[in-house]
């Protein structure tokens, strides 16, 4: 135990004799659990208009305070889907494809106040172990209602494609908002989407926000879910998003819904 009220070594010295790092020495922040440091990241991120890489998050930690190694902040921020602006060769969800064509962005301005004018998508990867799974939702902008949603082992368009099929059984939107992803330009996705006269809308590439509230679908999945139970295979993977889905349709209450919950908005009445 060094002692700092010590008058013939300083701390430093202590510290070398022990052949300890002098920065653990003084009181700092522990992050104890997942979710905590999965905030913290999230916030900084957030504030830095995700322009700040693991790096600077990570620099951004030990000025506020907390004891984190860099490594996990890079493994936490590569969970949460969420990265720095640097130039890159391709994104492993988001790879676009330069034979697809590219649609403008529509949201800008407008003013979405009904269900089924807007839905988005996107898709994230979890780890599960030394592997990836897919997952990919739909929501309707308004309510958050989450209107269909699959997990996939590959980023194969077709599965894609399926999960569109499956949600525009159950309604039609207005305008569907995606990223410039390969599997969201493909031919079948987009004609799937013209069959159905549905306008499409596609994020400015490097606009985080542009396709924000699937974001912070993301990060309510990872947090609420992910972090929380810990699956270790593909099938209590499927069952921890499934009941998830479950939840976050009918139990979670939104502060941007007036606290209301997503299916008693998409479905206008209450549950």
């Amino acid at each position: 135990m060094l002692d700092k009220e010590c008058e013939d070594l300083s701390i430093r010295q202590q510290a070398r004799l022990l052949e300890i790092n002098r920065s653990g020495i003084y009181y700092q922040k522990v992050i104890n659990d997942e979710s905590s440091l999965a905030n913290e990241v999230i916030e900084i991120y957030g504030k830095s208009d995700c322009r700040y890489g693991y790096r600077k998050v990570h620099a951004e930690l030990l000025k506020n305070g907390y004891f984190i190694d860099k490594k996990k902040v890079h493994r936490m921020m590569k969970e949460l889907n969420i990265q720095g602006i640097y130039p890159k060769k391709k994104c492993i969800t988001t790879a676009p494809n330069k034979e697809h064509k590219i649609y403008p962005y529509l949201l800008a301005g407008l003013d979405i106040n009904i269900v089924n004018l807007v839905w988005a998508t996107d898709i994230t990867y979890i780890r599960l172990g030394d592997r990836f799974m897919y997952f990919i939702a739909i929501i309707d902008v308004y309510s958050r209602y989450i209107v269909e949603y699959g997990l996939s082992a590959s980023l194969d368009g077709e599965f894609y494609v399926y999960i569109l099929q499956k949600a525009l059984e159950k309604a039609i939107p207005g305008i569907f908002n995606t990223d410039q992803g390969s599997q969201f330009t493909s031919n079948d996705f987009i004609q799937l989407l013209c069959d159905n006269k549905i306008e499409i809308s596609m994020d400015h590439k490097g606009r985080c926000f542009d396709n924000i509230f699937v974001e912070r679908l993301w990060r309510t999945v990872k947090q609420e879910a992910i972090y929380y139970y810990r699956p270790e295979n593909i099938s209590d993977l499927e069952s921890v998003l499934n009941n998830f889905v479950v939840w976050y349709n009918n139990e979670r209450r939104h502060q941007s819904l007036n606290y209301m919950r997503p299916a008693e908005v998409y479905y206008g009445e209450k549950i």
